[in-house]
């Protein structure tokens, strides 16, 4: 008979963004007269880039022509997309890169639950918590993550960092060896970044230990602080212990396109159990070659238009849209009170609720007595505990009417 894989029985019964959607639907059911606001799950509201969805255009046109048709692309991506991104992204930043160091793929939170594929199903894994949910939740399917200790929230074979206000959401260096550690800068949840220096201190670390840091930095778009990095790779030495992931999701609004692209340096390597040092980016050109076919065509040509001077310039059009909402939220719920976190260079805010109450509690508060839907912070992991977390991606009139509500309700 055939067994299934156990380890994804020791999963969470549900995904934390379908208990949130149930219990909407349950106000909804109930209250079927209230307009509800949703500043919770960051998915994006503005349109495409003209720019790409012209691009996107005349791609479907070639594919019409048998001239001009395309099948199977290498599964690596297209070469015009690759070096527009090494062009833009890196080279500006005193960055270089071949371009079979530059993977495309259908999107960041792909990537980073696949990349285990390639690592041991026994390396100790570090998390900053709290944190985004995929990267714990791919490590309990393949069995890494250990078994989860009801009483904490926490997996046995994690090690957790805790970002807090206490610590001014800068996770602490371990004080032991742990194979991998996921850093995600400008940080989801808490809207958080790291400066140079505090990123050094992990590279340094990484370079020391011999450990792999899986870098996410989805949101460097929104990044308006100069003194923060946009990559990894800006610190000296990261491309001997870093992997980077990227995304056009937030950047260019392609939630509902999906694009993005990892980066695997040559340099980097890994060990065996008998102590040969293997090349990473061999293997995750032989994991994707083996179970991805490539991103569609049409896609990658949107992504390139992304880096033309008119899609750049509509990109911050939208971008300064988004973080002109994260600023009259911010500024609106620090004057109810409330203490805010991020919201400056990241379309998140990590707010603390107030009178000691459980995010789940204030959660169901806001909704019921505001009617707006934020995200518990406890479901990104242990220490989110007493915080919820708000987006910026939603409609001007949304965020201003939904602070308008909180100030009442508050």
């Amino acid at each position: 008979m055939a067994l299934v894989n156990e380890h994804f029985l020791k999963l969470p019964g549900s995904y934390l963004f379908s208990d949130i959607a149930k219990k909407v639907n349950t106000f909804r059911i109930t209250h079927p007269k209230q307009d509800i606001i949703r500043l919770g799950i960051g998915d994006v509201t503005q349109p495409l880039p003209p720019a790409c969805i012209e691009a996107m255009h005349k791609a479907v046109e070639e594919l019409a022509g048998k001239d001009t048709f395309r099948g199977y692309g290498p599964e690596q991506g297209y070469d015009f997309l690759i070096e527009v991104i090494i062009k833009n992204d890196f080279a500006p930043r005193g960055i270089h890169f071949s371009t079979s160091e530059i993977f495309v793929s259908d999107g960041a939170k792909s990537d980073t639950g696949n990349i285990g594929d390639i690592l041991r199903h026994d390396n100790s894994v570090g998390v900053t918590d709290p944190i985004y949910p995929v990267y714990i939740d791919s490590n309990v399917m393949c069995g890494r993550a250990g078994v989860l200790e009801e009483e904490t929230g926490k997996w046995s074979n994690v090690t957790y960092m805790p970002c807090t206000s206490e610590n001014n959401f800068i996770p602490e260096i371990p004080d032991k060896r742990i194979d991998i550690v996921y850093l995600c800068y400008p940080n989801n949840p808490t809207g958080t970044t790291l400066t140079k220096p505090e990123l050094k201190k992990w590279v340094d670390y990484a370079l020391a230990n011999d450990t792999l840091i899986l870098f996410d930095a989805a949101y460097e778009a929104y990044i308006q602080d100069e003194n923060v990095p946009h990559s990894i790779y800006e610190i000296k030495g990261a491309k001997k212990c870093a992997i980077e992931f990227r995304s056009f999701s937030k950047t260019a609004g392609f939630t509902g396109v999906r694009c993005g692209y990892t980066v695997v340096p040559k340099e980097l390597t890994a060990a065996t159990l008998e102590g040969d040092r293997i090349p990473l980016n061999r293997l995750w050109n032989r994991r994707q070659c083996t179970k991805f076919n490539g991103t569609s065509y049409i896609t990658q040509r949107a992504a390139e238009a992304v880096y033309s001077a008119e899609g750049k310039a509509q990109i911050k059009k939208t971008i300064d849209y988004y973080m002109t909402n994260a600023k009259i939220m911010k500024e609106g719920l620090e004057a109810t009170g409330l203490k805010v976190y991020g919201g400056v260079n990241a379309p998140y805010l990590w707010v603390k609720t107030p009178n000691g109450l459980s995010s789940w509690r204030f959660f169901e508060q806001m909704l019921y007595e505001a009617n707006v839907v934020g995200t518990p912070g406890v479901g990104f992991g242990p220490s989110g505990e007493g915080y919820i977390r708000l987006t910026a991606f939603g409609e001007r009139n949304d965020c201003i009417e939904a602070m308008r509500r909180i100030k009442n309700w508050l």
